[in-house]
């Protein structure tokens, strides 16, 4: 009987001895497998509401992820890689290094901002922030612009832009402490637009100025196109319009002027219009245009290249061969903002 209960006691306290240490190893070993181990070049996501998109900040800075759309691919590269990849397709490279440097300036201050305010908007996929297109800003890759170029101009040109962009390094532009809507286009018709007279929303940054500089130097300041008379209708959605110089109801009248001197509202065929809606239908390069009849056709002459809002790339080529500096550019063209650091506002993302 003895015998009976010490070795049971026995097969007791083994079985006891097996468990502590089977919930020993447990405890040791299991967490190190859960555990991942950091790398040394450690990422820290931006949390992002409402998407599957994180902008990831590396040891190389702020990555920007770009949906590269002949490809079908999203290329994430570096802020300032970024900001040199937009300048080199944004703007001619043979352009004066002030105006580069303020285009550079502008493009930086654009993606900034749609990375701190989270604004994933006119984006064909779920994981990048912007596009290669003017839905954002245009942007080339390097493999894209040494295909552009040949070699010795991609060394040449490829100097001046990380100039630009070095030299303007981390610099945005803020009005009230705030990242700016940074909007800019190619070549002014003499001045640059108010935003609410264009779009639907007014920034106090967003002032019409003048900017005789495209004038006398933009190939695109003045530009023609001719349109069929069935073209037109089916376009604007009008079932008639009256050919006639007169200014009939059912003609083409101008009915206001933006203070950018661009056309505010018209009336074609009996139906009002804004000028921007004119532009986009038609496929216009301006809101400011003339128009001659010539039997069934209708030959249209633009003023201006782009929708006129903010920063004239070819009145800021103007301003630098005068002496201008990027900083004086800027502000010129963006009233009452300041030069700030993104840093600064990147590590309150």
């Amino acid at each position: 009987m003895f015998k009976k209960k010490r070795v049971l006691r026995k097969e007791v306290i083994l079985w006891m001895t097996v468990c502590l240490s089977s919930m020993l190893c447990v405890t040791i070993i299991v967490p190190g497998l859960l555990v991942k181990k950091i790398p040394t070049d450690e990422v820290y996501p931006i949390p992002i509401e409402d998407s599957t998109l994180q902008e990831t900040s590396t040891g190389q800075g702020l990555m920007i992820p770009v949906y590269l759309t002949k490809q079908a691919t999203v290329q994430t590269v570096p802020l300032e890689q970024y900001v040199k990849g937009v300048l080199a397709a944004e703007m001619p490279v043979d352009f004066e290094l002030e105006a580069l440097k303020a285009q550079a300036m502008a493009a930086r201050t654009y993606v900034v901002r749609r990375v701190i305010e989270k604004d994933y908007s006119n984006m064909p996929v779920n994981d990048a922030l912007v596009t290669d297109t003017t839905a954002h800003q245009a942007y080339l890759t390097d493999q894209e612009l040494r295909t552009k170029w040949d070699k010795t101009k991609y060394e040449t040109n490829m100097a001046k832009i990380d100039r630009a962009v070095n030299e303007t390094k981390d610099k945005i532009l803020t009005y009230g402490h705030v990242p700016i809507n940074a909007t800019f286009f190619s070549t002014s018709n003499g001045y640059t637009e108010n935003s609410e007279e264009y779009w639907p929303f007014a920034s106090p940054y967003l002032r019409s100025v003048p900017s005789p500089w495209d004038i006398k130097l933009s190939s695109r300041y003045q530009e023609s196109v001719t349109i069929s008379y069935k073209t037109m209708l089916q376009k604007l959605g009008v079932a008639s319009i009256a050919t006639t110089t007169d200014t009939s109801a059912k003609g083409m009248k101008v009915l206001s002027w933006s203070t950018g001197h661009r056309i505010k509202s018209m009336t074609i065929g009996g139906k009002v219009f804004t000028g921007r809606e004119v532009r986009e239908k038609l496929g216009l390069a301006s809101s400011q245009f003339a128009w001659k009849w010539a039997g069934s056709q209708i030959t249209i002459t633009t003023f201006g290249y782009g929708h006129g809002v903010g920063l004239s790339q070819w009145g800021a080529n103007g301003m630098a061969k005068e002496g201008k500096t990027a900083e004086e550019i800027v502000t010129y063209y963006y009233t009452g903002i300041s030069i700030e650091n993104a840093a600064s506002f990147l590590g309150k993302s």
